[in-house]
């Protein structure tokens, strides 16, 4: 498939809507995730505070980064791992194929990692003759399917069984079938042979300790553990923010994590790795590389409203919880973070004026807030990121220059009109009433429905908003005035 792009999210959501297959994945997997996250919250007492904690480690973290990742960097090189730096996408690209041509390796595995997907590491492999091989199955699928992912947890939830069925009979030249056991029977049997002959294996970070320099990664299907272990030489990439500061913190982030990305109590696999193995004839690589990226994160760093996007710890909840993600999926928003926290993390990594779509993906229903075990404000990352746009902030934000956005005058003056106007119960009521009058114009069958011609330009807000909804018009009596005529006729 054509990679979709941020810029062109309204033809891609619109497009979306119309794949009636994809609606029933989407209405399935928010189903499915939404009933076991529920579930498995009341196995926990204290949901809140571990929501609590976290946030207040995440905070303390980000407060403080500069300290923790050198604590975290001495520590894994101690234990013999090595750090590498990279300031963005092409030093990290860089760095990986430097290490690989280094090493004369040609057979290349790779775990599920959201980063490595940010950067376009496979891309940058295969414009230099190498060929990486996803080890995650839905990764797996979608890159034999030549697509990108769709969701953050589960990356081929867009696809059928059909559709999976149909893509190993062509690519893998097994014989037609839809039997599960069969398909991943299949898969098993490449996979197993690539793993055996793997120089190299690359993985993401989910959480890095600054206390011991050790990495933890989280999985269910096993293949992160032989991603790590098999080859020499294990890779792993971690953006900055995925460091903590003490390993007694894992406590809280393994009880939010599994629980809020797909309603376990604990991934099937926590692999802890600290440097490299011991001794000859220990199970580990010979050489451990953590390259710690930065790539747009100290830019989130720098302002007080975008820096909690930083506390994200990738679980995929609000994805779940998103209405606007549950009809469109994630291939719409054209970035390798989609929902609630793909609106506000693309826009800040890529720049505002090649996602000014992003921000306004959402009903500010607040559903996301809710359900983050972070608690990250979104639905006020999207206002900031809205007031940006509406600034016309393209070539720059805000956020980079740590001011605050700069309202347009007529902005400001209709802001100023409606203070005005609310600052006393006569002058409420007398723009009710001429509000009642002026309405007469749009309101057809009891309500105020697509609104163009005179009135849209006399009143843009109230064409922009009927162009994709219903408006409510204001009701023939208000509460204050039905009570008075109460009062008046109980008083006669």
């Amino acid at each position: 498939m054509s990679h979709l792009t941020t810029e062109t999210f309204d033809q891609n959501a619109r497009e979306a809507l119309n794949d009636p297959q994809l609606r029933t994945a989407l209405r399935k997997l928010a189903r499915t995730f939404g009933d076991r996250r529920q579930a498995v919250l009341e196995s926990v007492d204290d949901w809140e505070d571990l929501r609590e904690k976290a946030r207040a480690i995440k905070d303390d973290t980000l407060a403080h980064l500069d300290k923790y990742l050198e604590a975290f960097a001495d520590n894994a090189e101690r234990a013999g791992a090595k750090i590498h730096w990279a300031r963005d996408a092409v030093e990290a690209c860089g760095i990986v194929i430097r290490l690989l041509n280094e090493r004369n390796a040609t057979n290349i595995v790779k775990s599920k990692s959201m980063a490595t997907e940010e950067i376009h590491l496979n891309d940058a492999l295969e414009a230099v003759g190498l060929e990486p091989v996803e080890t995650d199955l839905g990764e797996w699928i979608i890159q034999l399917a030549h697509e990108t992912p769709s969701h953050i947890v589960v990356p081929a939830i867009h696809k059928s069984k059909k559709q999976i069925a149909d893509l190993f009979v062509e690519k893998l030249g097994i014989e037609p079938t839809d039997d599960v056991a069969t398909l991943t029977s299949a898969a098993r049997r490449i996979l197993r042979r690539r793993f055996a002959e793997s120089h190299v294996g690359i993985s993401g970070v989910n959480f890095g300790v600054a206390e011991t320099g050790t990495i933890l990664i989280l999985e269910n299907e096993g293949n992160v553990r032989l991603t790590t272990s098999l080859p020499k030489v294990h890779i792993a990439l971690m953006g900055i923010e995925k460091v903590i500061p003490r390993f007694a913190d894992l406590d809280v982030f393994l009880k939010l994590l599994p629980r809020s990305g797909t309603g376990q109590k604990l991934t099937t696999y926590q692999s802890l790795i600290t440097g490299v193995k011991r001794d000859a004839t220990d199970e580990g690589p010979d050489e451990v590389h953590i390259i710690l990226m930065d790539n747009g994160r100290s830019r989130m760093l720098g302002h007080p409203v975008t820096r909690q996007s930083l506390a994200c710890i990738r679980c995929g909840a609000c994805l779940n919880a998103c209405p606007v993600y549950q009809q469109i999926g994630g291939h719409a928003y054209g970035s390798v973070y989609p929902g609630p926290i793909g609106a506000v993390i693309t826009p800040q990594l890529i720049g505002i004026g090649k996602a000014s779509q992003l921000p306004y993906a959402s009903s500010l229903c607040g559903a996301c807030r809710e359900v983050c075990p972070v608690k990250i404000d979104i639905p006020e990352l999207l206002l900031h990121l809205r007031s940006e746009v509406a600034a016309g902030m393209m070539g720059s934000s805000a956020s980079e220059h740590n001011q605050p956005v700069k309202r347009k005058a007529m902005e400001r003056l209709a802001f100023r009109l409606y203070a005005f106007a609310w600052s006393s119960p006569a002058l409420y009521e007398w723009g009710i009433r001429i509000g009642r009058l002026l309405q007469r114009f749009a309101v057809k069958e009891g309500r105020i429905g697509k609104v163009g011609g005179f009135v849209s330009r006399v009143v843009p807000p109230l064409g922009a908003w009927t162009s994709w909804r219903d408006a409510r018009p204001i009701a023939p009596r208000s509460f204050r005035e039905q009570w008075r005529e109460r009062k008046g006729r109980d008083a006669a």
